[in-house]
């Protein structure tokens, strides 16, 4: 499942990130990269060294933790630490999928957020490789998209101006994407059933339904 999320970051979080990173220390990208998708990284990354970007970090990860729709649609059982990434002209990201393994975690879910006004810059698109064929995204400043961690990826080459973006990935009490998908499906029907008419018999069933095949699907 690919999932847009349109404020996985709200405006004063993207306004207080972009006035805490003027200045930053940025350094080679490739230095977080595997072997083979060294090859065709191209980008610069906020440097994991400074004690305040560290705690900037580690709070943008929290909020990305504690977002409902995040939370509904990833089932995360831990994050790893975000990544702030910046593209600058002439930089990309060529196809690559993800390390099946972060910081002691299996990685099951990859999410990106962009910081920037799209009309800022031409060219960085995340492109995500599906059974339908390509899909392009370019977000609005504070909009996430999640993906499976296993789909091939590329970001399109940088022509003019900088992209800015935060990147993470998730394991998920669900290894499964297409039982997370069930799940997600469900828990919005129960949602959107409750809202229109209280705790109804229905909503019961469908809670039930629920809470049993997260029971057999969870690993924890």
């Amino acid at each position: 499942m690919i999932l847009c999320i349109a404020d996985l970051l709200p405006p004063g979080e993207v306004q207080a990130l972009g006035e805490a990173l003027a200045g930053a220390p940025f350094v080679d990208g490739r230095s977080t990269a595997g072997w083979h998708a060294r090859l065709v990284k191209e980008n610069l990354q906020l440097s994991g060294t400074d004690k305040r970007m560290t705690e900037l970090r580690a709070h943008l990860t929290d909020t990305v933790r504690r977002h409902e729709l995040f939370e509904l649609a990833v089932r995360p059982k831990a994050l790893t630490p975000v990544i702030v990434s910046l593209y600058k002209e002439g930089m990309q990201y060529g196809a690559h999928v993800d390390d099946a393994v972060m910081h002691g975690l299996r990685t099951d879910v990859s999410f990106t957020i962009f910081l920037n006004d799209p009309d800022s810059y031409d060219g960085g698109e995340l492109v995500i490789e599906t059974s339908a064929g390509e899909e392009a995204y370019k977000l609005p400043p504070g909009a996430g998209i999640v993906y499976p961690s296993g789909a091939l990826h590329r970001v399109a080459p940088v022509t003019r101006g900088e992209r800015l973006v935060v990147v993470g990935w998730a394991q998920s009490v669900v290894r499964d994407p297409g039982q997370r998908e069930i799940l997600f499906d469900l828990d919005r029907a129960r949602r959107a059933l409750f809202q229109a008419q209280g705790k109804t018999a229905e909503f019961d069933l469908i809670s039930k339904s629920l809470a049993n095949l997260l029971r057999r699907w969870a690993e924890v």
